[in-house]
């Protein structure tokens, strides 16, 4: 059964309610604009997409990315940073707090409707403090018609990369699409579903049959793997990412702009949050090594707050309430160091 508690309005009218004004669509083109060269090769600068795991309270998110925008400013020239602005929180056992979308204030019940319009807010709050339009997961397809003029970024997670609806919503989306391996880790599936992001799509979306065009931003991102023990096992190391280029290479049909991203955290670090620092060491030098690695990695995922680790409750200003991240001083400094190894 289910209990109808609050409706939710439709896309169109949440965001008449809380349009874009002119400067910041600008702004959001122009950041759109940069990824998008990242991802097909038109620029060496490298992606970053850095911030909390969660985005659980607008008011330490907006002080970090304004942090962030400042910091963009000294690294512009050799990296586009994106903020991670995540607002749905995938449960391995689906239950618990899931994102600011369905529980605005971690503390209090759900209500969508006012987390939709605090997550609009905020979005839009990011862009007129920092410059920086953000990354979020596209955890839920059909919440991301309420978004999707504020993103730069999309990624898809771990668990839905083999969901139907997730790549073919990806397929009508205009900016970089990352698409995580799953948790097995198949390369065959992750191209599998990168392939069919790329690819046009007929469905059903919201009350409409949509056709897409198929999204040529569509990549890969190497996020680690769970074997059938639970033990997390990396897969940012030199081996996996070649066999990433080699099947992009050998794709059946073509793939168009290879690309891998790396994502620090997650099975990679084993959540161990100051791993991600020696990941991206690693990742670097071999970018040095190999012509063809430095060619199809593009980037990092990071997960970072203004205060390392991570608590149970919000108690702590700008700290993780899932999983820990890397504090802030620590975020500055690699960043620092990646612009200076590109």
């Amino acid at each position: 059964m289910f209990e109808k508690q609050i409706h939710i309005p439709s896309a169109e009218e949440i965001i008449a309610e809380r349009p874009v004004p002119a400067p910041l669509k600008k702004i959001k083109e122009e950041r759109d604009a940069l990824a998008k060269d990242v991802i097909a090769g038109r620029s060496e600068k490298l992606l970053v997409i850095v911030g909390p795991c969660s985005a659980h309270e607008p008011k330490p998110v907006l002080d970090y990315v304004s942090r962030l925008g400042k910091l963009n400013e000294k690294v512009k020239d050799k990296l586009v940073l994106v903020p991670r602005i995540y607002t749905a929180k995938p449960r391995t056992k689906g239950v618990g707090y899931k994102g600011m979308f369905s529980q605005p204030d971690p503390e209090h019940e759900e209500n969508t409707l006012r987390g939709i319009r605090t997550i609009r807010d905020l979005l839009l709050s990011s862009i007129e403090q920092s410059g920086l339009s953000a990354a979020d997961e596209m955890l839920y397809p059909e919440n991301y018609a309420y978004v999707e003029d504020l993103l730069t970024y999309v990624a898809v997670g771990a668990r839905s990369s083999e969901n139907q609806l997730h790549r073919l919503v990806a397929s009508g989306v205009e900016q970089p699409v990352g698409i995580k391996n799953p948790m097995s880790g198949s390369i065959p599936v992750l191209m599998n579903s990168i392939f069919a992001a790329q690819s046009a799509q007929v469905f059903k979306y919201h009350e409409w049959q949509v056709k897409t065009n198929g999204n040529s931003y569509a990549h890969a991102v190497l996020r680690g793997r769970v074997d059938n023990y639970g033990n997390d096992i990396p897969n940012y190391h030199y081996e996996t990412v070649m066999q990433v280029y080699e099947s992009y290479l050998h794709a059946e049909g073509g793939l168009q702009n290879p690309a891998v991203i790396i994502d620090c955290n997650h099975s990679n670090s084993g959540k161990r949050f100051k791993q991600q620092i020696r990941i991206v060491e690693e990742v670097l030098q071999n970018r040095l090594y190999d012509a063809d690695f430095k060619k199809i990695v593009k980037g990092f995922m990071i997960e970072s707050f203004l205060v390392e680790g991570c608590q149970q409750h919000d108690v702590i200003y700008g700290q993780s309430i899932t999983d820990p991240c890397l504090g802030w001083e620590d975020t500055e400094r690699l960043i620092y160091d990646i612009a200076e190894k590109v």
